[in-house]
C-alpha cells in the first residue's frame, strides 16, 4: 500500500520541483491507510473520526484558505472562481497531521484541516442544526425559569447582552426589565440588541406607538382580542424581530398571548410527515391593503407556511396570520383541499393550551419576539391601553449573537 502509494507520487514530483519541499512533506505521510483516503472522478472521499467525508474537486479548489486564493485579513476569495477548470483533478493527494494536502495542475498546493472539511461539508451540515434552539409549550417555558434582564445593567454590561441574547436564540423570546415607561428608552433599549426595521419606518413609523382608535386599517388598533400570528408575512422577507412595551394600561385584559410555532411545527411533523411538507412546499400569498385618507398601502408577500433548510429538514421560518392571508390561487384545487386539512391540523397544535404561553405586559417589561418562529396574540380588554415598539432587523441581532461566540 506504501508503495503504491510513493509510486502514483513519483510522476507528479518530477513534473512539479517547484513544490518538492510540499510534497516532501506530503510524502512522509504516505503510512495513512488507504482506506482513509479514496479518489473517485470527480470528488474524493476522507474519513474523520469515524465518519466518510465527500469533497468535490472543484469544491476543493474553491475553498482553498492559501494567501493567493483567499484573504483571512478581509475574509473573502481572491480566487476567481470561475477560471477553475470543472474537470481539475489533483495530481497528488495525502493525509498529514491531521490535514488534507492536495497539490494542483500548475503547481498550487492546498493544505485544509479534516476538522475545517468536517464542520463545512454536507455531511457535517447535514447532522448539525443552524441555530440550536429549546422547543416550548407553556410549562416547559415556566419551568425553565428564564431570567430577564435588568435595564440598567443591559444598558452597560456586555455580559448582560450576552445572556439576554443566548436566550433569545435558545427560546426566540427574551424580556428586559425595569426600562423606563418612554417611548425614547424603550427605543434605546431595541438599539442596544439591533437596527431598528428602516423599511416598515414608512408604513408604521420608526417607533410606532398606538391604543385602541382604529386610527390604523389594522385589527391591532383595536380593543379585540387577536389569535395567534406572526407580524407581516405580507413582506417578501418579514420582519425579524418584533417589540413590544406597555407604557400604561387603565382598565382590564390585554394579556399577550405567546406560542412557539417551531415546537407545533415539529408536532405536526411527527403526527403527519406529508402534511408537514405540504406547509413546506405550497406558496401561499399574504397582503396588506390600507386604502384611506393619510396612509396608501399594498403589500404582498409570497411563501409557504413552513420554511425549511434543504439539506437538514431544520425550520427556521413560519409564516402564519389567517388575518392578512390573500386568496390562495397558486396551486390546483386537488392540492388546495389537502393544504386545508394540513393547515387545520397545524393550527389545531397551535391552539392546544398547554401550548399557550400568557403574559400580562407591564410598564417597564419589554419583550423581544421572534416573529419567525413565536406568534403572539392578545385577550380581549377595556380602557386605555397603550403601545410601542418596533420591528429589529434580524440580521444584525444575529450578528450580535456571533459577536459573542453564540451560534446563531
Amino acid at each position: 500500500m506504501l508503495g503504491a502509494l510513493q509510486r502514483s507520487l513519483r510522476p507528479a514530483l518530477s513534473r512539479a520541483r517547484p513544490w518538492r519541499r510540499e510534497l516532501q512533506v506530503t510524502r512522509a505521510c504516505a503510512a495513512t491507510p488507504a482506506a482513509a483516503l479514496r479518489l473517485h472522478d470527480d470528488h474524493l472521499v476522507v474519513h474523520h473520526e469515524g465518519t466518510p467525508i465527500r469533497l468535490n474537486y472543484v469544491w476543493l479548489r474553491d475553498h482553498c484558505r492559501s494567501a493567493s486564493s483567499y484573504n483571512s485579513k478581509t475574509n473573502q476569495r481572491n480566487l476567481d472562481t470561475v477560471s477553475i477548470d470543472l474537470d481539475i483533478r489533483p495530481d497528488c493527494t495525502a493525509l498529514e497531521d491531521g490535514h488534507l494536502v492536495l497539490a494542483w495542475p500548475g503547481g498550487h498546493v492546498s493544505k485544509y484541516s479534516l476538522s475545517w472539511l468536517a464542520q463545512n461539508s454536507y455531511e457535517g451540515k447535514k447532522k448539525s442544526s443552524v441555530q440550536p434552539r429549546i422547543l416550548w409549550n407553556s410549562d416547559i417555558y415556566q419551568n425553565a425559569n428564564v431570567p430577564s434582564a435588568k435595564w440598567e445593567t443591559f444598558m452597560s454590561c456586555d455580559d448582560e447582552l450576552k445572556k439576554f441574547l443566548h436566550n433569545y436564540l435558545l427560546y426566540g423570546i427574551a424580556f428586559v426589565d425595569d426600562v423606563p415607561a418612554t417611548v425614547e428608552a424603550t427605543e434605546a433599549v431595541c438599539q442596544r440588541v439591533s437596527l431598528i426595521r428602516y423599511r416598515v419606518e414608512t408604513t408604521y413609523g420608526r417607533m410606532w406607538c398606538f391604543t385602541s382608535d382604529f386610527s390604523r386599517g389594522d385589527t391591532a388598533y383595536s380593543q379585540l382580542a387577536l389569535d395567534r400570528h406572526t407580524d407581516t408575512s405580507y413582506l417578501q422577507e418579514p420582519c425579524g424581530i418584533q417589540v413590544f412595551h406597555c407604557l400604561k394600561h387603565e382598565g382590564t385584559g390585554g394579556k399577550t398571548l405567546l406560542v412557539d410555532g417551531f415546537h407545533a411545527a415539529e408536532k405536526l411533523r411527527q403526527q403527519s410527515r406529508e402534511n408537514f411538507e405540504l406547509l413546506a412546499h405550497v406558496p401561499i400569498r399574504h397582503e396588506y391593503i390600507e386604502n384611506s385618507d393619510n396612509h396608501r398601502n399594498h403589500m404582498n408577500g409570497i411563501g409557504p407556511v413552513l420554511d425549511v433548510y434543504p439539506w437538514n429538514n431544520e425550520v427556521y421560518l413560519i409564516r402564519y396570520n389567517n388575518y392578512d392571508r390573500s386568496v390562495i390561487n397558486t396551486v390546483p384545487h386537488d392540492v388546495v383541499q389537502r393544504w386545508y386539512v394540513a393547515y387545520r391540523e397545524l393550527t389545531t397544535e397551535l391552539r392546544r393550551p398547554e401550548n399557550e404561553l400568557w403574559v400580562k405586559l407591564t410598564p417597564g417589561k419589554v419583550i423581544f419576539i421572534d416573529n419567525w418562529r413565536v406568534m403572539h396574540g392578545r385577550e380581549s380588554f377595556t380602557g386605555l391601553r397603550q403601545l410601542c415598539g418596533c420591528y429589529l432587523t434580524r440580521d444584525d441581532v444575529l450578528s450580535a449573537a456571533r459577536g459573542f461566540d453564540l451560534q446563531a
